[in-house]
């Protein structure tokens, strides 16, 4: 007996990510999960600016609901900048009521990404791996002070020494002095 070929799917080529022309036009969020020493989870709240890939910010909790994560976006604003977007999956604190409503009110685009294509949001994908294999998976964190203190100490280390080989091997902070120059 003949073996049938299976038949394939034709699937559309995506469109490739498009790369902000300026800082705060558009940032991405997500969040990663990882264990304490304890066994309590914990979850880690990662923004950046897609322009040049900087980290706006990692907060680490125990829980990070809809009103940490509007908090946290204010602080980012407060010294950063408004974005005119953000990029996001469809987690339930990104389609909250709640986060609706600041983005209405703060002018800001929501930009959600479709379900099971995490490569819509490859720029935070990308940095939550880098966190990850950089500093996250070498630690046992006792607590989320811990925790916090080496995201904030690495974060620093990223945007000002790590160069980034998406920006042409330079860090973030390079490139954001390229554009003021």
């Amino acid at each position: 007996m003949r073996i049938k070929p299976r038949k394939r799917l034709n699937r559309d080529k995506p469109e490739p990510l498009a790369v902000p022309e300026t800082i705060n036009e558009c940032w991405s969020m997500d969040f990663m999960h990882d264990q304490l020493a304890d066994g309590r989870a914990c979850r880690l709240f990662n923004v950046i600016d897609d322009f040049n890939r900087e980290g706006l910010t990692i907060d680490a909790d125990l829980s990070l609901p809809a009103e940490r994560v509007i908090r946290s976006l204010n602080q980012i604003i407060e010294w950063r900048g408004k974005p005119k977007a953000i990029r996001c999956d469809n987690g339930p604190e990104y389609i909250s009521k709640q986060l609706a409503q600041w983005a209405l009110n703060n002018d800001i685009e929501l930009r959600f990404i479709q379900p099971g294509n995490p490569q819509q949001n490859a720029y935070i994908e990308r940095f939550n791996r880098t966190v990850r294999y950089d500093w996250l998976s070498h630690y046992i964190y006792s607590d989320i002070s811990e925790l916090q203190d080496r995201a904030t100490d690495w974060l620093w280390t990223y945007n000002n020494e790590r160069p980034n080989m998406g920006l042409g091997g330079i860090t973030p902070i390079q490139k954001l002095e390229k554009l003021n120059n």
